[in-house]
């Protein structure tokens, strides 16, 4: 998809700089992707204790 966009020239050197992709659209997408990541994780850690699993630990590691 193309776009315009305004972008904060500082920024995405620094960014094309730490992560040695040298083209502004990579380096978008792969920003992009980072803070999907970052979310999921994030929303990963809030649920920890929130869901009660019944598993029981010895028959999944007998299991073949």
């Amino acid at each position: 998809m193309r776009t315009t966009l305004d972008l904060n020239e500082i920024l995405l050197n620094e960014a094309m700089k730490w992560t040695g992709i040298f083209t502004k659209t990579a380096v978008i997408n792969e920003a992009l992707q980072e803070v999907i990541n970052h979310k999921k994780r994030v929303r990963l850690i809030e649920m920890a204790g929130k869901i009660k699993l019944d598993v029981d630990l010895d028959i999944s590691r007998a299991r073949k």
